[in-house]
Parts: C-alpha cells; structure tokens; sequence
C-alpha cells in the first residue's frame, strides 16, 4: 500500500496534477499610464498645505477594485527624484507619496521601463528603484545596472499558487542615454527571447510580458506593434499588455497553435491618472485577467474582460485629481460629465469594432 501511495505522489508531482482535483484561479489586474502633471503636483502640494503632497483622494473609488484582484500592475511612468522641487512635463519627478499612494491604493507591482525613466537621469533612476524596494513594492524594468538586472531577472511572482513570471520593456528614453551604469530594459528580441527562456526555466507558469511601445494618441496599434506581439506569441508568453500611447486601443485573445493556449494582447490601456486635455486623454482601461490551474495540473489564461477609467479633474473645496471606473461615473462631477462622455464614445467605439473576446465587465445594477 505504501508503495502504491508513494508511486501516486511522485507520478502527480511529475505531471503537474492539481492535489485538489479542482481547478484553481488567480485575478490579475493591469492600468496604464500613472502620470505627475504639473498640475496634479500643483495640487498635492496645496492639498498637503506646502509641508508634503497629499494624493489621500486620488484612488478612494478606483482601490476597492485594485484590492480585489490578487495581484495589481501599474505603469509608474515618473521618476521619483526625491526633491525638494517635484515637475511635471516634460522632465518629470514625483515625490515619493505619489508611491505610497498608489500602494495603498492595491497595487502590488510598479513598471519602470517607459519614455521618461530617465527624465531626472541616473541619479533619479537609481533613487526610485531604492524608494520602491523601501516601500516594499514589487518593480520592475530598470535597474541599478547590468548585475543587478542579471541578478532580478527572472522576476517570478507566485499569485494562490501558479507562478507567474513578469518582464517589462520600452522602447526607448526620450533620446536620454544612460550616463552611469544604469540599466533600463529596452526592447531588444535577442535579449528578450533569452530572457522568456530564462523565465520559463526558472519555473514560470505563465509569462507576462508588459511593453511601453505604440505611437502617442493613435487609437489604433502600428505594425511595429503588430509584429512585436506576434514575436511575443512566437516565444511562448501568456499575456502581453502594452502602454505608452496615453490613450487606449485594442484588446484580443489570439490562439497560438505552435503553443497550443490562448493569449491576451492588450496594445495600450491609456492613462490611469494624468492631467492630459484631449476627450482620448482623459482616461483608460482596467483589464481583469485571469489564470487558472486545471484539474490536471496545467496553469493557463483563462479569460479577460475590462472597464473604462475617467481621470477627473478637482472641482474645487478639498478635491483632487479622481480616477472613476465606469460603474461610478454618476459621481464624475457635473462639469466634467461631458468630457467623460467624450472619452466614453470613442474607446467604446474602438473596443467594440476591433476586441476579440475581451469584453466590457458587467456589474450588478444597484
């Protein structure tokens, strides 16, 4: 009897088998693009009456929805330069309460691979990574250098059991070249082809590859985009979730045959908060997806769907910049009711001529 049990327990850890015989599943959750105008610092700072910025109001109605997924990502597309001057566009640099915010808002990751990594330059670059490892917050994207990056990639997170592997990418700095030893994982197929292998190899399940890329206000993804995914697709990830054109586009599930699995490729999410002005700007999207581990052992993508984010502008007394998902928007002040309904408009537009199997996320009517 003895050995028939031991036989049974090495051939279900051999194959994978789930012990419970039941399948298992994780929620994970992705936003675009966490901007620091002018403005909103403006506004921190007279919200934290000059002593610090107070960004306390700022993801009051979004957190409930962050903090019910079993792991949140974000693009934290500002370097946090540590002062005492904060400045938005074009050089950004946020104060490290932005962060704070953002983490007690849910998120569990931070993304650091974008455009403006390099706004403050090396010294900032390093100074943020430094600020989100005393936070305790996962990131990824940039490192201190090249060892460092060796040493943190692969980034493997294990979310209610299935490990899931992260990598993040940018297109490029703005033109700002690296002038210490910092590292910032640009888009490279030689460099990220090894990097999936290595990912995999370390016990990854699932990989989520997460790429600044796209032209800026273009609703649609390029062929640049295009290919890129398909190279992704090629190499064996799970999802791919892209950013950087500060507003959304499309979102699908391909099949992959030479993988066997379906894949989810969201081409940009917008911006999750900023002050931008255009009705495109104004928001984003919130994608669910989720994993799941079958009966047999084999964790996979499951299914995805989305809602639609408005940044709201304050709208005076004690308000600050707000960011409403969808099923809030009778709460978006009056003002900017029109704004929202812009913004609306033309992302439902895109979304329901080009998803495929990405729907829009019903909530119960109260």
């Amino acid at each position: 009897m003895f050995c028939k049990f031991l036989l049974f327990s090495l051939l279900s850890f051999i194959t994978g088998a789930n012990a419970s015989g039941k399948e298992t599943c994780a929620e994970l959750l992705f936003v675009g693009d966490a901007m620091q105008h002018q403005a909103q610092l403006d506004r921190a700072k007279e919200l934290g009456k000059g002593k610090h910025y107070d960004y306390s109001d700022c993801f009051t109605l979004i957190a409930p929805e962050v903090t019910a997924a079993d792991y949140a990502v974000c693009n934290l597309e500002v370097p946090l330069g540590g002062g005492p001057d904060y400045t938005g566009y074009p050089c950004f640099s946020a104060p490290d309460s932005y962060a704070v915010a953002l983490k007690d808002a849910g998120f569990d990751m931070f993304l650091t691979a974008n455009n403006h990594c390099l706004d403050r330059r090396d010294k900032a670059a390093k100074r943020t990574i430094q600020a989100l490892d005393s936070l305790k917050i996962d990131h990824i994207g940039t490192y201190v250098n090249a060892k460092s990056r060796n040493e943190l990639v692969p980034f493997i997170k294990e979310i209610k059991g299935i490990k899931v592997g992260f990598l993040n990418y940018t297109y490029g700095t703005n033109g700002i070249p690296p002038q210490d030893d910092i590292e910032v994982a640009l888009i490279d197929r030689e460099k990220i082809a090894k990097e999936i292998t290595d990912t995999r190899k370390a016990g990854a399940e699932l990989i989520v590859a997460t790429m600044h890329w796209g032209i800026e206000y273009v609703l649609l993804p390029n062929k640049n985009q295009k290919d890129l995914a398909d190279f992704l697709v090629d190499n064996g990830v799970d999802m791919i979730i892209g950013g950087h054109p500060h507003v959304i586009q499309p979102m699908e599930v391909v099949h992959s045959e030479k993988h066997d699995k379906n894949i989810l490729v969201v081409y940009s999410l917008g911006n999750f908060i900023s002050n931008m002005k255009t009705a495109d700007t104004r928001g984003g999207a919130m994608v669910r997806a989720r994993i799941c581990r079958d009966k047999n052992g084999t964790a996979r993508f499951r299914d995805a769907d989305y809602d639609l984010l408005f940044s709201a502008k304050p709208a005076g007394g004690i308000s600050n910049f707000k960011v409403y998902p969808s099923h809030k928007e009778n709460l978006i002040p009056e003002a900017q009711q029109q704004h929202w309904q812009l913004f609306k408009r033309g992302a439902l537009k895109i979304f329901n001529t080009h998803n495929r199997e990405v729907p829009q996320k019903s909530y119960p009517v109260n």
